[in-house]
């Protein structure tokens, strides 16, 4: 054979031929071409018109025949056909040589039914057949076999005008089926119509092989190709209605409900309060922000929301959760109007609005939790009632001469002045004493810096704050204090985003960045006057 092909001319020694002529649409064809032609590789673009392209390979044998030495190449290439329907191969450019167009049947893949008759079949089901524009559709597809199976590409195609991403991971189960016991491989999608109008949605299908059970892996007539697929759905895409609430929200349903709500506060004081939000039918990009109405007399601090994405009853649902911090500023009766959102009901064509019940708390006026306790007042003479023009002595309850009444009053004044600086005396040196013993010894800078660069690694805000309130020898967790202290801009900077990210105003992880870059060479103080040390005790004990 070797030495005919020699003998033929060079176009004659290039030729191009395919390992099937008839595929079911999914499969894949190999496209061989054979040439002597001293070429490196052949350009394959004019076959993706029609075929999605495979990997690629090459062999070249080299032979010498009658002292004649002749170098051939074998070229391989995967086709996957886009469509059934009897395609045309393309004429491809070898060197100065050409391929000859070849014919290809694809078949559509058989449609099985799901019945215990079936060894394999595919079923895809939709949540909602009449979906609104821009409203999120739960596609199920199963692919059932009650025989082995070696092999298998599961595919769904993107319908024109929607867009399709596949959610979670796979399922894996068992069913019976007419006394017949069925692997299922459950795989899940979300649909989102772009427009309204009717949207066909191509069944899901299956190309793979099948194994005659137990010796079907040994050998190869034991082996079967299987194509199937699932029916072809039209779906009808509504429009959005005239008049529907924007933003635009189409949902089955929306619960809202309090999962902490307190009864009373106090004034400067944080009142604690926790939301869930429950959207069945959404995804978490597009369920709406949970957050409380601006109200005048109370300040809200939200925390970042936390939020649960599943896929229920063959849609997404998510989950939101909502810790809020009110402050309110004054004391008196307080009303906070609860979160409201406004959707529309895609099961019943109608517009909705999800409220929380208003929080009405009694505001008690704050406390100073560090404040000493107040002395008793010192009882002023000028400030004592009038008294008769005879007193009487408590002892014998004889008068007193109105003479000595200047006298006693002198002496009563005295008594009582001295006796109020013994108890000050005595105090003052019961709490110093006190203070001596329970105060704890200043951590060190080198320990501040370490506690610092601990909470920076481990990327924790509340425990960064700690440790720049501390390195900071702030009295209280102040972080406009610290940013008062640093005398570096970017440090300053990035404070303020852990203090917006702890509020729920900004992204965390773009704080945490942002701390680590700034204080990645330790904390930078602001340089401070050292005052002198005075001989005289302060006039007011810290």
């Amino acid at each position: 054979m070797w030495l005919v092909l020699v003998a033929l001319p060079a176009s004659a020694q290039t030729r191009a031929w395919l390992d099937r002529p008839e595929i079911t649409d999914g499969e894949t064809v190999a496209l061989n071409i054979q040439t002597d032609q001293a070429v490196a590789q052949i350009d394959f673009s004019p076959l993706q018109q029609v075929f999605d392209l495979g990997g690629q390979t090459v062999r070249r044998s080299f032979e010498r025949v009658n002292g004649q030495s002749s170098t051939t190449s074998v070229f391989s290439v995967g086709l996957r056909p886009r469509a059934p329907g009897i395609l045309i191969v393309p004429a491809l450019r070898v060197g100065n040589a050409t391929t000859a167009a070849l014919r290809l049947v694809v078949l559509p893949p058989a449609v099985q039914p799901a019945t215990a008759k079936a060894d394999v079949f595919v079923e895809t089901e939709v949540d909602a057949t009449q979906p609104y524009v821009q409203q999120s559709v739960g596609v199920t597809v199963r692919l059932n076999y009650a025989v082995p199976l070696l092999s298998g590409q599961l595919d769904l195609e993107a319908p024109e005008h929607a867009s399709l991403q596949r959610v979670g991971e796979d399922i894996q189960y068992q069913r019976m089926l007419g006394g017949r016991r069925y692997s299922v491989v459950e795989r899940r999608f979300l649909l989102i119509p772009e427009r309204s109008g009717p949207l066909l949605l191509p069944g899901a299908r299956l190309n793979g092989i099948t194994g005659g059970g137990f010796t079907g892996q040994f050998f190869e007539d034991d082996r079967q190709q299987v194509s199937v697929a699932a029916p072809d759905q039209t779906l009808r895409v509504l429009p959005i209605p005239a008049g529907a609430p924007l933003p635009w929200l189409p949902l089955h349903s929306l619960q809202l409900r309090y999962l902490q709500a307190p009864k009373q506060a106090w004034a400067g004081q944080a009142a604690t309060v926790e939301v869930e939000m429950v959207a069945d039918g959404a995804t978490a990009a597009q369920v709406p922000a949970l957050e409380f109405p601006a109200v005048s007399s109370v300040q809200v601090f939200a925390e970042p929301p936390q939020i649960m994405e599943q896929f229920v009853n063959g849609r997404p649902r998510t989950t939101v959760r909502r810790t809020v911090a009110l402050v309110p500023a004054q004391a008196g009766a307080l009303g906070v109007p609860g979160p409201r959102i406004v959707w529309w009901d895609a099961e019943h064509h109608v517009a909705r609005a999800s409220t929380l019940p208003p929080l009405h708390l009694q505001v008690a006026a704050g406390v100073r939790m560090d404040a000493p306790p107040a002395l008793p007042p010192v009882a002023n003479a000028a400030s004592a009632p009038p008294s008769a023009a005879m007193d009487v002595s408590p002892d014998d309850g004889l008068p007193v001469h109105p003479g000595w009444r200047r006298h006693l009053r002198e002496w009563g004044l005295a008594a009582g002045v001295l006796a109020v600086l013994g108890i000050i005396g005595w105090w003052w040196s019961g709490t110093t004493s006190s203070r001596v013993v329970t105060t704890p010894a200043p951590a060190s800078a080198a320990a501040l810096r370490d506690a610092l660069s601990k909470a920076l690694d481990a990327g924790d805000l509340a425990r960064i704050s700690s440790a720049l309130v501390a390195a900071a020898r702030v009295a209280v967790d102040d972080l406009d204090a610290v940013r008062a202290h640093l005398g570096d801009t970017a440090q300053q900077e990035a404070v303020e985003r852990l203090q917006a990210a702890r509020w729920g105003r900004g992204d965390a992880q773009m704080a945490v960045r942002a701390l680590r870059a700034a204080f990645a060479g330790g904390a930078r103080w602001r340089e401070t006057k050292q005052q002198a040390h005075s001989l005289l005790p302060p006039l007011y004990p810290e």
